[in-house]
């Protein structure tokens, strides 16, 4: 898994966030997002009350978390804010549901969750409502490829959105058999141990 920019480390970080709402049936408090973080790589540098600073090789992230809510920034260690995207994690009352969201800072760039939808999660059942597109990123001979579960693929297929990038959300990504290509972003999309088979 690799995280040159904000959104290699903001996808998986919204599905890690996501499986453990799941599982735990509650949001991740802030040592639980320190494991989470370091599993991205990323090393906790400074904590102070609701705020902590991670820092790796290429991103940076600050995480503010409440009891209700986590906010967590990544951006380029460049400082650079146009790539820079904000991963939100709450509980929604009216919806009776868990929300994770990753919304760009420079909105007028992408408009929409990145991921095509936004992780909601029934507060009762626990279980998945919404079709979010999240995986992972590696780098291999054909360049970096976005790595997506099975299960995702098949949610993702029903949802009949197969021709928009979860990465950048262009309508135009090409499909060979099960493997995806966005010409406007440049990330392949692989199914998960599909290159072993």
């Amino acid at each position: 898994m690799i995280g040159y920019e904000p959104v290699m480390v903001a996808m998986p970080l919204a599905k890690h966030i996501s499986e453990f709402i799941m599982r735990k049936r509650r949001l991740p408090g802030r040592e639980e997002i320190a494991g989470i973080m370091e599993l991205l790589n990323l090393e906790r540098k400074h904590a102070e009350r609701d705020l902590c600073f991670y820092r790796g090789h290429f991103v940076v992230a600050l995480c503010f978390s409440r009891e209700k809510h986590l906010i967590i920034d990544v951006i380029s260690s460049t400082g650079e804010l146009s790539d820079a995207l904000e991963v939100i994690a709450y509980r929604d009352e009216q919806l009776d549901s868990y929300i994770i969201e990753i919304l760009p800072a420079n909105e007028l760039e992408f408009e929409g969750n990145i991921g095509i939808e936004p992780v909601i999660i029934d507060s009762e059942t626990f279980e998945l409502e919404s079709t979010p597109v999240l995986g992972y990123f590696e780098e291999g001979e054909e360049g970096i490829t976005f790595i997506i579960d099975r299960e995702t693929y098949d949610r993702w297929k029903e949802s009949e959105r197969l021709d928009i990038c979860p990465i950048c959300g262009s309508d135009d990504l090409v499909w060979s058999g099960e493997m995806a290509y966005c010409p406007s972003c440049g990330f392949g999309i692989m199914i998960e141990g599909r290159k072993h088979e």
